[in-house]
């Protein structure tokens, strides 16, 4: 009981200081001044963009679909211009929110991060943020919940913790192999960990190598979404030809662990996990 009243704390604590970071959005970057009429044109829209801002606050939600994905992206962009330092401390606060408390749905985010920060600050910036988020959720289970996953997930729990001591000699490129061939979700991977004794610097890194590739996807879509205007840009040559650079460049670290899991890691009950995670 205690630890469900600590996490509730935790979770509120968390959310209170999400939504008032949200509610002090900055004024939007201003337009030169100008003379004459337009002057007075430009001042009647200056008093107009206080009843924006109320209306840009009411998007600032996490995205459901690629169409909020996009408004989210162009408010973003558009606040970036003047106020980088403000945006890029309530997307890392969002991310680090939805990571630490296994909610679904990061990979808006990592797409995001690539419309807003391009490919290479998007990635560093995915990659990051994705590491620390999932070390928070392996502290929080180890903090508040392990007694609650293994009565909910005790199948789960004891294949998961039989396969780590099987690896155990190769334990760090196991956990590899989990992120690029992940026989079983993420999130219960984040909140297991703890339980079946996977040390949090092996946790860390095998979290920052493994979903770089996955993270490279999503970041490289957020640049194209942030560029493309219509589907005839979306399929012309030059996008194909990157699409297909960057599956490619995805796809190289899985054949590489695919080809050592073969030779190294015992993953006999593969099968099982399979049909467990279909079973969900």
């Amino acid at each position: 009981m205690r630890s469900l009243v600590g996490l509730a704390v935790v979770v509120t604590a968390a959310s209170l200081y999400l939504y008032y970071l949200s509610l002090y959005l900055p004024a939007g970057p201003r337009r030169r001044p100008l003379s004459g009429p337009e002057s007075e044109h430009v001042e009647g829209g200056e008093s107009e963009r206080s009843s924006d801002t109320s209306g840009e606050l009411s998007r600032l939600k996490f995205p459901s679909d690629l169409e909020e994905l996009r408004e989210l992206a162009e408010l973003l962009q558009f606040y970036k211009k003047e106020h980088t330092a403000y945006v890029l401390l309530l997307f890392c606060s969002a991310y680090l929110y939805k990571q630490s408390f296994a909610i679904p749905g990061s990979s808006f985010l990592n797409i995001l991060a690539g419309a807003i920060f391009g490919p290479y600050e998007g990635l560093l910036l995915a990659c990051a943020l994705t590491t620390v988020g999932s070390t928070m959720c392996y502290l929080l289970s180890q903090a508040f919940g392990k007694h609650y996953i293994v009565n909910i997930f005790p199948e789960k729990v004891s294949m998961l913790q039989k396969k780590v001591e099987d690896n155990r000699d190769c334990l760090f490129f196991f956990l590899l192999f989990l992120r690029f061939f992940p026989m079983t979700p993420n999130w219960f991977l984040n909140m297991s960990a703890p339980i079946v004794n996977i040390p949090i610097t092996f946790f860390f890194c095998s979290v920052f190598i493994g979903l770089l590739p996955y993270n490279f996807i999503c970041v490289q879509t957020g640049v194209m979404l942030s560029e493309v205007s219509s589907l005839d840009d979306l399929f012309s040559w030059q996008r194909l030809l990157q699409l297909l650079a960057i599956a490619c460049v995805a796809l190289l670290p899985s054949a590489l662990i695919r080809r050592f899991s073969q030779r190294r890691l015992k993953l006999s009950v593969q099968n099982g996990l399979d049909a467990d995670k279909k079973g969900q």
